[in-house]
């Protein structure tokens, strides 16, 4: 299994003014690794599929804090 940079328990004790940055450096993150890759390849093309599912994470977390929000 893949180690995940984020955990669930992690991401729910979190504000949602800590995710967003969170999510924008990964976003930023992922958008380096990209265009690393398409330069050269990199020596751990998973790490793109992490990132991506990191990003993932975050957003789900941001979304669920956003619905306890409005209830």
């Amino acid at each position: 299994m893949a180690n995940n940079k984020y955990t669930t328990l992690e991401l729910e004790g979190l504000s949602s003014n800590e995710l967003f940055t969170m999510l924008t450096e990964e976003q930023t993150d992922y958008k380096k690794l990209k265009f690393a890759h398409k330069i050269t390849p990199l020596e751990n093309p998973n790490l793109l599929k992490e990132t991506r599912r990191n990003i993932a994470r975050l957003k789900t977390q941001l979304r669920a804090k956003e619905l306890a929000e409005q209830n």
